[in-house]
Parts: structure tokens; C-alpha cells; sequence
């Protein structure tokens, strides 16, 4: 009876703590080296007055660098300023547990793709790689994300980060605050 017992909890245990499995957009290795890079994960959404704003990340690991991709989405009627990536720039994640870790933008300077949808709304679609450094990598691990700032060549924004939310854009529930936590370990 104890060996069933035994079995069974540790059955359970095992379902209700397994992480789900990595999803990928690519997973590539060729001759010239390897790539893999997660599906995108909605990361923030706010929606006001005819104006939408989405920011999707996805981890990469390109020949055993990791990287950290963020793709922002700006939809309006009205001027969309252009806020630009250069080699200055910088992605800080502070964490829960007090700490900031701080990523690096590549060298390369985009100030992202204008385009005019069917409805008349402007459409800005800006992409960024961003790279970690080594001293606070391991905290992204335990600690989820309470806040990010992004400073770009001209401005910075700040952006909270909630716990869950259900998205406007297709309905899903997300949950940016651990998404460092269910993800990093896809790319190691």
C-alpha cells in the first residue's frame, strides 16, 4: 500500500510540476552554424483612443550567444514619432527581487517599417536584438520582471509588467512577469 501510495504522489508531482516543452520558430543547424529562436510572446498591450501598441519578444540562440529579440507594434490614425535603436541603446528588466539586469543593443540602427494598412491606421513595426550580459544572466532564471525600460537613441519608455492579462489581439491569456522563468531555459 505504501508503494502505490508512494508511486502515485510522485506520479502527480511530476505532472503538476513538468515544464511544457519549448516552442520553436526556427531551430536550424547547418554547416555554417546553429540558430534557434522561440515563437513570439505578447509581453505588453495597450490599447487607448484608436491607438494600439504591442511589444512581443523571442529568445535566440545563434551559435551559442543568446539573444533576446523585441518586436514593437504601433497602430494609429494620428503621427507616430519614431523612437530608434542604435548601438546605445539598452533594454533594463528590473526584477522582483530588487535587482536590474541590463541588455545591450547589436550595432545596428533601425528606426523600424512604416506601413498604411487598408483602414487608414499607420502601422510602425520596429525590431531590436538585444544581448545579455553574463553578470546577472542566471537571475532572469528565479526572479520574474516587474518592470522594463528601453532607451532608445532619443527618448526612454518605461513599461510595468503584469502578472497575466488576457489580450485584445487574439484573445489569449499571457503572463509576462515569468516569462524570462518558463523561457530562458529554450535557448541554453
Amino acid at each position: 500500500m505504501k508503494y502505490v501510495l508512494t508511486v502515485t504522489i510522485s506520479f502527480l508531482s511530476f505532472v503538476l510540476f513538468a515544464q511544457k516543452p519549448c516552442e520553436y520558430a526556427a531551430n536550424v543547424t547547418d554547416s555554417i552554424g546553429t540558430y534557434k529562436v522561440t515563437k513570439e510572446y505578447l509581453i505588453t498591450e495597450k490599447i487607448f483612443g484608436g491607438n494600439a501598441n504591442y511589444i512581443f519578444y523571442s529568445l535566440a540562440l545563434t551559435d551559442g550567444i543568446p539573444t533576446l529579440n523585441v518586436q514593437l507594434i504601433q497602430k494609429s490614425k494620428d503621427f507616430i514619432k519614431a523612437n530608434c535603436f542604435d548601438k546605445d541603446s539598452k533594454l533594463y528588466l528590473q526584477l522582483q527581487n530588487g535587482k536590474i539586469v541590463t541588455l545591450v543593443h547589436i550595432d545596428q540602427e533601425s528606426c523600424g517599417t512604416m506601413i498604411r494598412d487598408d483602414k487608414g491606421y499607420d502601422n510602425r513595426v520596429k525590431s531590436g536584438i538585444f544581448m545579455f550580459m553574463k553578470d546577472n544572466y542566471e537571475d532572469l532564471k528565479t526572479s520574474p520582471v516587474s518592470l522594463m525600460r528601453i532607451k532608445y537613441l532619443t527618448d526612454t519608455e518605461d513599461y510595468v509588467f503584469k502578472k497575466e492579462f488576457t489580450s485584445e489581439l487574439d484573445g489569449k491569456i499571457y503572463k509576462p512577469e515569468n516569462y524570462f522563468i518558463d523561457n530562458i531555459r529554450c535557448i541554453e
